[in-house]
C-alpha cells in the first residue's frame, strides 16, 4: 500500500491532466496513471523505494483528483478573492493544480489543514519553481484561516 504522499503525488498528476484535457478524457487520463513505465520515461519517479502501486492506490489517487477537479470553480473563486493579482489563468498550470488539491483537502476535512498545506508545499518543491512553495503556503494558509472562520470555502460532499 502506498503512502498518502505518493497517493497525493499521483492525484496531482491526474488533476494536472484533467485541467489540461478535461473530464471527457477521464478514462485515458486514469489509464495513463497506471502506466508506471510511461511515467518513468517522462522522468516522473513517484517514490524513492520503487514501491508498487496497487489498484486500490490508483483508485484512491484518481478519486482524490476527481473530487478536487469537481470543486475547482469554487476553489478558483476563493483563491482569486485571496490573491486578486494572481487569477487562475495567470498561474502556472502545476501551481493551479497544487492549489486546487490543497484547497480541496483543507475544506473537505479529509486531511488536517497543516498536513494539507505542508504536502502542497512539498509538491511545489518537487514540481514547480523556486518561488512557488512560498506562494502556495501563503495562499493555502489564508484558505484555512477563512475556512476556520466559517467563511464561504465549503466544498460540496
Amino acid at each position: 500500500m502506498a503512502t498518502p504522499r505518493l497517493i497525493r503525488k499521483l492525484a496531482l498528476l491526474a488533476l494536472y491532466q484533467l485541467d489540461a484535457r478535461g473530464e471527457q478524457d477521464a478514462e485515458h487520463i486514469r489509464a495513463s496513471l497506471c502506466d508506471a513505465e510511461s511515467l518513468s520515461e517522462e522522468g516522473l519517479r513517484l517514490d524513492e523505494n520503487d514501491e508498487k502501486l496497487t489498484d486500490r492506490d490508483h483508485t484512491r489517487a484518481w478519486e482524490l483528483a476527481l473530487e478536487a477537479y469537481r470543486v475547482r470553480g469554487q476553489a478558483d473563486l476563493v483563491l482569486l478573492d485571496l490573491a486578486p493579482d494572481w487569477p487562475p489563468h495567470r498561474q502556472a498550470a502545476i501551481d493551479r493544480a497544487i492549489l486546487r488539491l490543497g484547497y480541496y483537502e483543507i475544506v473537505s476535512g479529509k486531511t488536517p489543514h497543516r498536513a494539507a498545506i505542508n504536502e502542497a508545499v512539498e509538491l511545489a518543491r518537487s514540481f514547480s519553481t523556486e518561488k512557488s512553495p512560498t506562494f502556495i503556503n501563503g495562499l493555502l494558509a489564508a484558505v484555512y484561516k477563512r475556512h476556520a472562520a466559517g467563511k464561504n470555502t465549503e466544498a460540496p460532499s
